[in-house]
């Protein structure tokens, strides 16, 4: 996947698709998701920035800094002196999805300021991972005797077992789950994964504002990413209905049963 050779937004993502995920660039490949809302964005400028993000900050570290201090000079650096955010206030504003949109307006959600927390910490050396914790995405630091939770979102802060299991008491109603369960939901979220859920956000979104050419888009790629994704071929024939496109959708609603057999619906 030289840069020499993806001239477009398209070329690259069929590169995206059609490569093994450990070749997979999750900035680059965030900006490409953008670059179909945008056309004319410019994903090498988006690439450099972060490039240049990191380069400032890894100047001021010490060559024998810990992972603990690196992360704590992370924080400050994204958060306090660049004044990223979560946007509480426009949570559902589709622009909080896409990376240069974050980039530039400096908000987002949990996996896009995710996204953006381990595209800075990997390139001044932190072994950050995606986590795609029920409701809200968060972000893994493997370390030789464990893993530090942390929650850009939050501006980085550090999550121990009792707060996880705090949040998820609250998603199910007071039900609390034991530490065993709680620590089987912190695997490390592969890059498709991470794409696969910054779509379904999107799909989720535009499906909510009617905007259902918007919505079939982020099927598509869904769809192309995640191929025995069930419920996606559902999705879709629903939206391929209510464009009147009978046949899509028809085809669509058998993937579905072949891939489903015993759905309810």
């Amino acid at each position: 996947m030289s840069p020499g050779i993806r001239t477009s937004a398209a070329e690259r993502w069929e590169d995206i698709v059609a490569g093994p995920e450990e070749e997979i660039d999750l900035a680059e490949a965030a900006l490409v998701l953008a670059a179909g809302e945008y056309r004319d964005l410019d994903i090498d400028a988006y690439l450099k920035r972060l490039d240049e993000m990191a380069a400032t900050l890894k100047r001021r570290l010490r060559p024998d800094i810990s992972t603990s201090e690196a992360i704590i000079s992370l924080n400050h650096y994204l958060f306090e002196e660049l004044g990223f955010a979560g946007n509480a206030e426009e949570y559902y504003d589709p622009r909080n999805s896409f990376l240069n949109e974050v980039l530039d307006r400096k908000l987002g959600i949990p996996i896009t300021l995710s996204v953006l927390y381990i595209e800075v910490g990997r390139r001044i050396g932190l072994p950050l991972h995606g986590v795609s914790f029920p409701a809200h995405f968060l972000v893994k630091c493997v370390l030789r005797d464990g893993a530090i939770v942390l929650d850009p979102y939050a501006k980085g802060a550090s999550l121990g077992l009792d707060d996880l299991r705090q949040r998820l008491t609250a998603l199910r109603n007071g039900i609390e789950l034991e530490p065993a369960v709680v620590k089987s939901m912190l695997a490390v979220a592969g890059k498709r994964e991470i794409l696969v859920r910054m779509l379904r956000n999107l799909k989720g979104i535009h499906l909510h504002q009617n905007e259902l050419d918007k919505a079939l888009a982020a099927v598509d790629r869904i769809i192309a990413l995640a191929p025995q994704a069930a419920d996606e071929y559902r999705d879709r024939g629903r939206i391929y209905l209510d464009l009147e496109c009978f046949r899509a959708a028809l085809a669509d609603f058998r993937s579905y049963l072949l891939l489903r057999p015993e759905a309810d619906d």
